[in-house]
C-alpha cells in the first residue's frame, strides 16, 4: 500500500512539473510574448549600440582638438581666422537675352523653399 502510495505521489508531482513547465514554454511562444521579447531586445542592443558611439564620438572629439592643437603649433597658428559665410548659387535662365542656353547665376536666399509646406 506505502509503495502504491509513493509512485502515485510521484507521478503526480511529475505530471504538475511538466504541466507547469509546458504551460510556461506555451506563454513564451505567444506571438505578443515573442514581440515583447524582441522588442526588448532590440532596446537593449540600442542602448548598447547609442553607449559606444557616444564613447567613441567623445574620443574622436578628443583626439581631433588634441591633433588641431598640435597642428596650429607646428604652424604657428594661434587664432581662428574669420571665414565668410558659405554662398549658394542658383541657375535660373535669362528670359530677356536671345541666347538662352546660357545660364545666369543669382545669389541665392539661404534658406530652402518647398511648395508642399503649404499644403
Amino acid at each position: 500500500m506505502f509503495r502504491r502510495t509513493f509512485w502515485f505521489s510521484t507521478g503526480v508531482a511529475a505530471g504538475v512539473w511538466a504541466t507547469t513547465k509546458v504551460n510556461r514554454k506555451i506563454r513564451q511562444l505567444t506571438p505578443e510574448s515573442l514581440a515583447a521579447t524582441a522588442a526588448n531586445k532590440a532596446l537593449e542592443t540600442g542602448q548598447r549600440l547609442k553607449d559606444r558611439a557616444v564613447g567613441f564620438a567623445s574620443d574622436v572629439r578628443d583626439n581631433m582638438a588634441r591633433r588641431e592643437a598640435e597642428l596650429e603649433e607646428a604652424l604657428g597658428i594661434h587664432e581662428d581666422p574669420e571665414l565668410p559665410a558659405p554662398r549658394r548659387y542658383t541657375a535660373i535662365e535669362n528670359h530677356h537675352s536671345d541666347n538662352r542656353s546660357t545660364p545666369k547665376y543669382i545669389e541665392a536666399p539661404m534658406y530652402s523653399y518647398n511648395r508642399n509646406e503649404d499644403h
